[in-house]
């Protein structure tokens, strides 16, 4: 048996220490509410005729057993969104291997279900984050009818895992299984792409000539094929054992797509909270789960949002984890993947290349995962190192063979893409920020350079337009947060950057906003915390101060004298925030929302 990393074990261990009150209150409730299954049973008589009222006759047979296992559907379903229109068709495969099994489905309730790469620069952006929360509760009204023994969640997108994770937590005496729609089949190569945008921020192609390549690139059902949050969503949960091994990404339409359904659905049915193989989902997701989730994300180089969603993800669980952790855990995860935007492989190439049965088996063997957790397939996260392949109809697991068919998108743990992981913190006199490095050549791991400070994404964008940033800078781009304006993504900026970074100007960004899960290779500070809008100190920063930003040594300073820096007040904020759009609705959660670094919660106090 490989030996745990000694860092990985110091973490958790300090983790389970910093946790140990809000875990302890937690699992206190859990076990309150596991002791009295199945709850249906306890409904009274009106209240069980509401909650079957609908129901076919066969499940009405069913349902009145009471002992029988019903299952909850909640989806993300809908049919703007290319990732979750395949969810279209799940239930009825979830209720018919159901009933094959002498149990029943009910489809509980959905969850809204918003895309970041239609809202990016627009209103909505400004509630997407905050829309994770709203996914959470709408799951948690849900379940909320008390009749169901286990859960089915289907979701694949950026806020939608997350939310419906944390709704689940909050449920967690039930076990909880999901199901991945998968991502679309590729396209033009995402780095075409990137050129494409580029183009066109200097206005060599028309928006014709982008239309068609952007169109060429997300083109069918499916996610987006970059690594971006979505497909990091898709990793989180197959490292976490929440989700069948190796069913991330494989395509909708695929016959084997249908029956990992069934095959999930069977799982649900098997863990459920009547069964002697009962596995709650608060007790699965603990301190070691959540650990494997962090050195994951770092091995693969994924999201920078993830940052913020893991805090939640954890707290909902009553586990405390934060930045820190994060950094000393990518100190000793070796980058093991390169996938767009930190390669020229899209997540179909990375899935051929031994995908993740391949990742998990590299780092079990390396010891940085924990093997002694529970997942939804067995005792041992060994067991989430295999793919599923279709024989005959059925399903049968596949364990890795810890050999990458194509050794420039996967590397193996001895000799990886880099030593370290994909994200790193800094601090300094601006306060703690987190910047994505897997994706930035070294040599742009350092910038030294005067500040141009912007309030708004728009500002920049039209001083790029008259060509006013020609020159090194740090681009500082502040009241982004999320008591500020929702802490939208500011994914706009990436191209105009990557332009000025080609024209061989030292740039780089710093904001306490966000970039896109596909943040790539600008230097950029983001999630700065505390935000301008908390009295955070990035609110203090004049253009022309000077503006250290290093990945080398962890440093985010302005370069003034301490005198100076503490006397100098913030700069008041220019923009009136505009409610229009829906957005007037989420003025409580901007209110009440906690830091990025405690998960930028709004639905209780993290602290």
């Amino acid at each position: 048996m490989t030996k745990l990393n000694k860092t990985l074990q110091s973490v958790t261990d300090r983790i389970i220490a910093r946790s140990i009150k809000h875990r302890s209150d937690y699992l206190d409730q859990l076990q309150q509410t596991k002791q009295n299954q199945p709850r249906r049973a306890q409904l009274s008589c009106t209240n069980f005729a509401h909650a079957v009222a609908a129901a076919s006759s066969t499940d009405k047979i069913t349902l009145h057993q009471e002992r029988a296992v019903n299952l909850a559907i909640v989806s993300a379903y809908n049919d703007l969104l290319s990732a979750h229109q395949p969810f279209e068709r799940f239930p009825e495969i979830i209720k018919n291997t159901a009933r094959d099994h002498g149990a029943s489905a009910q489809f509980a309730g959905g969850v809204p279900a918003m895309c970041d790469g239609v809202t990016q620069g627009r209103p909505g952006m400004e509630m997407s984050l905050f829309s994770r929360d709203v996914i959470a509760q709408a799951t948690a009204v849900a379940l909320s009818h008390d009749v169901f023994d286990a859960v089915i969640c289907l979701g694949t997108c950026d806020k939608i895992v997350p939310g419906l994770l944390m709704g689940a937590l909050a449920f967690g005496h039930l076990p909880t299984v999901f199901i991945p729609a998968g991502p679309m089949t590729s396209g033009i190569p995402n780095s075409e792409k990137a050129i494409a945008r580029q183009k066109f921020a200097q206005g060599q192609i028309t928006r014709k000539e982008l239309m068609i390549s952007e169109c060429a690139s997300y083109h069918g059902p499916g996610t987006c094929t970059f690594y971006g949050t979505a497909n990091s969503n898709q990793m989180l949960l197959e490292v976490m054992g929440l989700q069948l091994p190796g069913s991330g990404f494989i395509n909708p339409g695929e016959e084997i797509r249908d029956q990992l359904t069934r095959v999930a659905t069977e799982t649900a049915i098997k863990i459920n909270s009547t069964s002697k193989d009962c596995l709650p989902i608060g007790e699965l997701v603990d301190a070691k789960t959540i650990c494997n989730a962090i050195v994951g994300l770092l091995a693969t180089g994924g999201s920078s949002n993830h940052t913020i969603h893991l805090i939640a993800i954890a707290r909902c669980a009553g586990i405390c984890i934060n930045w820190s952790d994060f950094s000393e855990l990518s100190a000793i995860t070796p980058a093991l993947t390169k996938i767009y935007p930190n390669g020229s492989a899209d997540v179909n190439q990375f899935h051929a290349a031994g995908g993740m049965a391949l990742v998990i088996s590299q780092l079990l063997n390396a010891g940085l995962l924990h093997d002694d957790v529970k997942t939804i397939v067995g005792e041992g996260l060994h067991n989430c190192a295999s793919d599923p392949v279709l024989k005959d109809g059925n399903i049968d697991w596949v364990p890795s063979n810890n050999k990458s068919a194509d050794a420039d998108i996967i590397a193996s743990a001895e000799d990886p893409f880099d030593k370290t992981g994909g994200l790193a913190l800094l601090e300094g006199n601006i306060g703690r920020a987190i910047i994505k490095t897997s994706a930035v050549d070294p040599k742009h791991y350092d910038v030294e350079a005067p500040a141009k400070v912007f309030n708004s994404q728009k500002d920049f964008l039209t001083a790029f337009t008259n060509d006013q940033l020609n020159s090194d800078f740090v681009a500082v781009v502040v009241n982004q947060g999320p008591k500020g304006n929702g802490m939208p993504e500011l994914h706009k900026l990436t191209p105009a950057l990557g332009v000025l970074q080609d024209k061989g100007f030292a740039v780089a960004l710093v904001t306490d906003g966000r970039m896109s899960g596909a943040s790539g290779k600008v230097p950029a500070a983001i999630h700065v915390t505390p935000e301008c809008t908390n009295g955070g100190k990035l609110g203090k920063v004049k253009d022309g101060d000077i503006i250290r930003l290093s990945t080398t040594t962890g440093e985010l300073n302005v370069l003034l004298n301490e005198e100076e820096w503490q006397s100098r007040q913030q700069a008041p904020h220019k923009e009136k925030l505009n409610e229009t759009d829906g957005r007037i609705l989420f003025s409580n959660m901007r209110s009440t929302v906690s830091s990025a670094e405690t998960g930028a919660i709004s639905l209780f106090n993290p602290e």
